[in-house]
């Protein structure tokens, strides 16, 4: 199958502390965990922790390897958008921040507009962006 619009996506991070960014991306955002695995197996020696929702077309990796860690290296640019199509829920930027996120500003006025930044336990930013996704 040639790479298209239905092709999976995997968006693959390294992670100072896999408890620390679960508690924020399942128990904040809402993912689900997709799969998980701690020391040697068939990938490597180092902790995994895959997250998404069940009928999306990409999950984000986690990576720890305490034996010779990567550490997180996010720009401020380093952003995962999710288009609500709504205003973004206080709720649910509540719950990010209680479950390890910071609400920050974006050096990009487009994102302050359109949405709320809130950085993840690695410093990596998730954005709640109140527009529609359209590719026009």
């Amino acid at each position: 199958m040639p790479a298209n619009g239905q092709s999976h996506i995997r968006i693959a991070r390294p992670s100072r502390d896999l408890a620390a960014a679960e508690r924020f991306w399942v128990g904040g955002l809402g993912l689900d965990v997709v799969y998980r695995t701690e020391g040697a197996d068939a990938h490597g020696a180092h902790d995994l922790l895959m997250v998404g929702w069940p009928d999306a077309s990409w999950h984000l990796e986690l990576v720890h390897e305490a034996a010779a860690p990567v550490q997180p290296r996010p720009t401020e640019e380093d952003l995962l958008v999710v288009y609500l199509d709504e205003e973004v829920p206080a709720a649910l930027v509540a719950r990010l921040e209680e479950h390890g996120g910071k609400r920050v500003l974006s050096p990009n006025p487009y994102w302050n507009e359109w949405g709320v930044t809130v950085e993840d336990p690695d410093g990596y930013r998730l954005v709640l962006s109140t527009r529609a996704w359209s590719n026009s």
